[in-house]
């Protein structure tokens, strides 16, 4: 059995860097004896806001959680419809799934991995109310061909931000584009907590004021609850935490994208593997750094590659749609099909070195010489 000496992330030189600020924040709070919807919770809201440009920036429990209550609060429900990407984690359907309406997958583009626009407006039945745009990767969809068809079939959006907080598409902060946008803060996102957390974010004060009952059992005042809600509160540590990591997202998500260039340069020379593009309009803020590799040979690459020690990931090998939960229903999507079998994310992370990086590219110049 291989040892992974070159993981898919390592969070530990960002852990080392403020460590001794995370610390003295968590003792903030312990001593404050505030552990739930508390002033870190509220500063937190705040200060992402201030950095996406919203107005309305609501902490909840997790990206999942984001993603169902922002539905609900846009009036998703049972008997309707939500267009949306089968390449993207499970979560972005099992959001549609939870609030009683059906996901309806249409094909991707095969060089941003996004849901492609020109396969939306033939999904549209009079049960459609959302689309849900996958910003895959750190990668914006595009956000002016769908805002384009929801404007003229009266349609929401709800932007899945899970791989892309600080990503643009065309200088707008992603997650701010459409009538919501969920994020995710699970600790391998670009800005990751020590646990699980999310954030739902809208231009709609009364998709907020709706989506910060939801989050409180239904209840716009304590013990006066209003309907059915959930328990999903932003956790006051996490909070503290994101507060701290926040100012640095920036630093980051450049580090992520100068090592991305590296690994461009690098790899511009091998024969059957494709870079991720970057359209001229977006601003990749590289939460994955995924290759294609042609040829059926995939698999065989990641296996020698882990045989080296270096890690790499998956990210889908199965596209939703393909599940045993929607597989009996679902479309042909070709698109799709083929670039799960083709994507392999390598490592990444934003104080990766170049030394590093090219351990990285000769082993897997080595494995796919293996592999041919």
């Amino acid at each position: 059995m291989s040892t992974i000496k070159i993981p898919i992330l390592d969070l530990k030189p960002e852990i080392e860097e403020i460590a001794d600020e995370v610390m003295a924040s968590f003792e903030r709070v312990m001593r404050s004896g505030h552990f739930i919807m508390g002033p870190n919770v509220k500063a937190f809201e705040a200060e992402v806001a201030e950095v996406l440009g919203t107005p309305w920036a609501l902490g909840v429990n997790s990206g999942t959680d984001a993603l169902f209550i922002a539905l609900e609060a846009l009036g998703v429900g049972p008997g309707d419809e939500v267009i949306t990407t089968p390449f993207s984690f499970f979560a972005t359907a099992e959001a549609v799934g939870r609030v009683g309406a059906t996901p309806v997958f249409v094909d991707i583009e095969r060089d941003a991995f996004n849901i492609d626009p020109a396969c939306i407006e033939a999904a549209i039945t009079p049960r459609t109310r959302a689309i849900i745009p996958v910003h895959l990767y750190g990668h914006a969809a595009d956000m002016d061909a769908i805002e384009a068809i929801a404007r003229a079939h009266d349609l929401a959006i709800l932007e899945d931000v899970a791989q892309a907080l600080g990503g643009e598409h065309r200088g707008r902060k992603l997650g701010t584009i459409g009538d919501a946008g969920a994020y995710s803060f699970f600790p391998s996102k670009n800005l990751g907590a020590f646990g699980d957390a999310g954030l739902l974010v809208t231009p709609d004060e009364e998709v907020a004021r709706t989506a910060s009952a939801l989050r409180k059992h239904g209840a716009h005042r304590k013990y006066y609850n209003e309907r059915v809600g959930y328990n999903s509160r932003l956790d006051e540590v996490q909070a503290a935490i994101l507060r701290v990591k926040l100012p640095r997202l920036e630093a980051q998500n450049a580090g992520r994208r100068r090592v991305a260039s590296a690994y461009n340069a690098m790899l511009a020379d091998l024969d059957g593997v494709i870079t991720p593009s970057e359209a001229p309009w977006a601003r990749h803020v590289y939460h994955q750094y995924t290759v294609r590799i042609l040829g059926d040979r995939r698999d065989h690459v990641r296996e020698a590659l882990a045989a080296e020690g270096v890690g790499t990931m998956i990210y889908y090998p199965v596209p939703i749609h393909q599940l045993p939960l929607y597989r009996d229903h679902a479309p042909t999507l070709p698109v799709a099909e083929e670039l799960s079998r083709e994507v392999l994310s390598l490592p990444i992370w934003p104080q990766m070195t170049d030394e590093t990086q090219r351990t990285v590219v000769d082993a897997l110049r080595r494995a796919l010489n293996q592999a041919s």
